[in-house]
């Protein structure tokens, strides 16, 4: 007992040290669905708008079925940010998706080229074509 209350008590330490508040969004926005291109199993859809804390975002994923009724599946993408001073941010896009009917909700995390690392909950409306995004800080652009 003497030699695990050691590994306990930093076991906790590093669990707060690392643990992240998902309770309150970050800043989110709505994008709008430029583009929809279907292909065989996936498809490529095209999204910008407006995203407070990143300005102007284009995104680009390839939405991959894993099953036959269509429901679940990966998504692929980039996505490229300006700034209205002109900077230019741009992040690879890798998560998960799950559909029900029109609704399409998308799991995923980026590494910003600035530092900055987020996770992401996108509800996508197929029908309406828009995309209502939150984002969750994981880790700023300083630290």
């Amino acid at each position: 007992m003497k030699k695990l209350l050691p590994i306990l008590i930093a076991f906790l330490i590093t669990g707060f040290a690392y643990s992240q508040d998902l309770t309150q969004a970050k800043g989110g926005g709505i994008l709008d669905i430029i583009s929809i291109s279907p292909g065989d199993g996936y498809s490529n859809i095209n999204f910008e708008g407006q995203i407070s804390g990143y300005g102007s975002v284009f995104v680009n994923f390839k939405v991959s079925a894993i099953n036959t009724s269509k429901t679940s599946g990966t998504l692929d993408g980039q996505g490229r940010t300006i700034l209205e001073d002109g900077t230019l941010f741009s992040t690879p896009l890798k998560g998960t998706w799950k559909r029900n009917g029109e609704m399409m909700k998308f799991y995923f995390t980026d590494a910003i080229n600035n530092g900055a690392m987020n996770f992401v909950m996108w509800d996508v409306d197929i029908l309406k074509k828009t995309a209502d995004v939150k984002y969750f800080e994981l880790h700023g652009s300083d630290n």
